[in-house]
């Protein structure tokens, strides 16, 4: 029998299935295609719109904005601000995925300008991405996180919610998302994810799915991350023996299969107590 949470989980998956939002991505050239591949498999509408001409007019009509830095260019940020004005404007929700954010100056300047400039309700990212955007300091080795013990991130998660205002994931062996005020860490997924490119900005890509059809990030966000770990722990169980390459196309086919029942046995989601000073308890 499923619980409370559980349930309402489901139901957010079952409304991004019948409703298909239309999420609009400024995303990056290396994983445009596998992107709209894996949001055409749980059910959304992916729209790739840059150019600055227009990007104001789709963010407008869309459920949810993406805003990714993997490839970034001076032009492409200026779009993305416009992009994110525009959302916020009218009401649509605006989550950045800062790829790489400390590798380069430029790259982690123009993530922290996209902060500023734009209302973001959701930042997903590695633990040293995010921990950049607080000006932290951690191992980053171009877009790829360096190793890093994963006990630490609850804590990095709430303080940077707190310091950036917005709801804030971050992705690993487990995945911690926070308001700032309440955690919840989701267990699952598979490594094999790790040898895929693409799979983290995917993944920003259904939370935004999952934000287009409710407002409350943080439930939306957890099922986000709870139904993505598990496609990956199904498909992984059909292809560990075979690489990557087999496992990226069964993870498109696990997205589309994904149904009320699929957390069960794959996921494990809990919830985690803070301080008012930003500490677990």
């Amino acid at each position: 029998m499923m619980s409370m949470w559980e349930q309402s989980y489901s139901e957010l998956l079952t409304k991004v299935q019948n409703s298909k939002p239309l999420v609009h991505n400024i995303t990056n050239v290396v994983v445009t295609n596998f992107t709209a591949n894996g949001l055409y498999a749980l059910g959304a509408s992916p729209v790739m719109a840059y150019a600055p001409e227009e990007v104001a007019d789709m963010a407008k009509i869309a459920g949810a904005l993406v805003l990714n830095i993997g490839t970034l260019n001076r032009e492409l940020v200026d779009a993305m601000i416009i992009a994110g004005q525009s959302a916020n404007t009218h009401g649509v929700p605006v989550l950045l995925d800062p790829v790489g954010a400390g590798a380069t100056s430029f790259r982690t300047e123009s993530a922290l300008r996209i902060l500023k400039e734009v209302n973001i309700s959701l930042v997903r990212g590695n633990a040293a991405e995010i921990a950049h955007l607080i000006g932290e300091v951690r191992e980053i080795k171009g877009v790829d996180a360096g190793d890093s013990a994963d006990s630490g991130n609850i804590d990095l998660a709430v303080r940077a919610a707190r310091t950036l205002h917005t709801m804030v994931a971050i992705t690993g062996k487990e995945d911690v998302i926070t308001d700032g005020v309440e955690v919840r860490m989701i267990s699952g997924g598979d490594a094999l994810l790790t040898k895929v490119t693409g799979t983290g900005c995917l993944l920003t890509s259904v939370l935004g799915a999952f934000a287009a059809v409710d407002p409350n990030l943080l439930l939306a966000g957890t099922a986000g991350l709870a139904f993505y770990s598990a496609a990956a722990s199904r498909a992984a169980a059909h292809t560990a023996k075979l690489g990557p390459g087999s496992f990226q196309i069964a993870f498109l086919d696990e997205l589309a299969k994904l149904h009320t029942g699929s957390l069960e046995g794959h996921v494990t989601i809990r919830e985690v107590g803070t301080t008012t000073t930003g500490g677990t308890r």
